[in-house]
């Protein structure tokens, strides 16, 4: 399909779909599993749709979807994503469901070390995050059940947890692009680069810094390496002139919307995750889903494979790689694995 042509059906099918509600749920004094708290937290949210509840008061129809690192719920409120999924007779049509798009705890316009306390900001996990989620359903959006919960990258990982610490809560669930282990080998290796390099840049200066240390561009750098495939990122990048020119612009792209303390709270709070003990207390049915060419969770290690089989009413699909697959960010591409959406969807409520 000619480039213009696939642009104007990407923009038609964004438009099929209502625009988002955003909202703000404040939390008053939420504490950490670090032992820190904070007198007020705020979740920023993004909703489509309007909850449906049964004769019993059980809303039917939510579906929580959640980003990945360093993203928004905005992220997703896009062609490859919402385009492919919102609209009208596609597999999540806000017509008939309730999509509730938060903003992870750290993340977005969510509370956020940026805001001003810097590195003083509480030092969240993965655990903080679900449960601020699971707050922001249950308490801000009056949300007692969820139809399903899905998640990319990060928002993939939280779907583990949501599966193991509110087992009875969801219909389904489904994490795209993750593992069910402990953030270890390469995946850990190339957050632990980032981190300590801002942390151990003078110019971070403990985290009051009045502009970007210069190790945020490492980082950057980093993110771009770890994302898409080296397919594409040869094709984008053919000659030594334009890989350095592809690559600069990236980072000064994030530069201009990337904080160090955020960036760098946000990849160390994946410290606590490790669903890997608790598998066999997922109740619902769970379609986990990753793609053949991601770096960051290489199929080769045989890890989900091996591990969804302790999920009672688990199942894992590896997308082959092809010319549509993006590497680790197939996540958003809908095009890729909707089906085996719809499939899920089909799975009774419970």
């Amino acid at each position: 399909m000619p480039l213009v042509l696939w642009v104007l059906c990407g923009a038609a099918r964004a438009a099929s779909y209502p625009p988002p509600v955003e909202g703000d749920f404040v939390i008053a004094d939420f504490h950490f599993a670090s032992g820190e708290s904070l007198p007020q937290l705020r979740i920023h949210y993004r909703t489509l749709g309007k909850p449906r509840s049964d004769a019993h008061g059980v809303v039917r129809n939510a579906v929580l979807i959640m980003h990945g690192t360093g993203g928004s719920g905005a992220s997703l409120v896009r062609s490859e994503f919402a385009g492919e999924l919102f609209g009208p007779g596609q597999p999540l049509d806000a017509n008939r469901y309730f999509i509730v798009l938060p903003d992870g705890l750290g993340h977005g316009r969510s509370s956020k070390p940026s805001d001003g306390l810097r590195a003083r900001f509480p030092h969240y996990g993965y655990h903080d995050m679900v449960q601020a989620q699971y707050l922001l359903l249950t308490q801000g959006l009056k949300v007692n059940h969820a139809r399903l919960v899905m998640g990319t990258s990060m928002g993939a990982m939280h779907t583990w947890l949501w599966g193991e610490q509110h087992p009875q809560f969801m219909d389904a669930l489904m994490p795209l692009a993750s593992l069910p282990i402990q953030v270890a080998g390469r995946n850990r290796a190339w957050r632990h680069t980032i981190i300590e390099a801002i942390r151990n840049d003078p110019e971070w200066k403990g985290g009051d810094y009045q502009s970007e240390p210069a190790a945020l561009r490492t980082a950057i750098a980093m993110l771009w390496l770890m994302s898409s495939n080296p397919v594409l990122r040869q094709q984008e990048a053919p000659t030594l002139e334009q890989a350095d020119t592809v690559l600069d612009t990236y980072i000064e792209t994030g530069l201009s919307s990337t904080d160090a303390n955020d960036l760098m709270y946000a990849l160390a709070a994946s410290r606590d995750y490790d669903p890997g003990p608790a598998l066999e207390r997922i109740e619902a049915p769970l379609l986990a889903i990753n793609s053949a060419d991601d770096l960051i969770n290489p199929p080769e290690l045989g890890i989900l494979e091996r591990e969804v089989k302790r999920v009672p009413h688990g199942r894992a699909i590896l997308i082959p790689y092809s010319d549509k697959t993006h590497g680790h960010g197939s996540h958003t591409y809908a095009v890729l694995w909707k089906p085996y959406l719809e499939e899920l969807l089909r799975s009774p409520e419970r």
